[in-house]
């Protein structure tokens, strides 16, 4: 069994800055990549960054140089700084990862985490 658990999130004024964290704890044998997504109201869940274990990085378009997405492999833990923030930013924030639970097979599952709020507004 695999859990993510996310912390972080709060209401913030336009400009602002938070920073997001997501540890992951179990049965992990290696983390492939790990990522966060985020949902708006009425809208689709869709990628903000993710992070292989090799450390390369991949941001959507509306995120680029205003949001780090980084880990720390010794605490299985992922981060997002996010900084010049704006309205739109406004969503649940969920911590996603690639993980290999079993050292004899190359199989990995799927994990979410539970989703922290961030609210950007004056």
């Amino acid at each position: 069994q695999v859990q993510l658990v996310e912390s972080g999130g709060g209401l913030v004024q336009p400009g602002g800055s938070l920073r997001l964290s997501c540890a992951a704890s179990g049965s992990i044998f290696s983390i492939i990549a790990m990522a966060w997504y985020r949902q708006a109201p009425g809208k689709q869940r869709e990628l903000v960054a993710v992070i292989t274990s090799g450390g390369n990085t991949n941001y959507a378009d509306s995120v680029k140089g205003r949001f780090t997405i980084s880990r720390d492999n010794a605490k299985n833990t992922v981060y997002l700084q996010m900084n010049s923030l704006k309205p739109e930013d406004t969503a649940v924030y969920y911590c996603n990862a690639d993980i290999r639970t079993r050292p004899w097979t190359t199989n990995t599952n799927t994990y979410w985490g539970q989703g922290t709020q961030v609210t950007v507004s004056s």
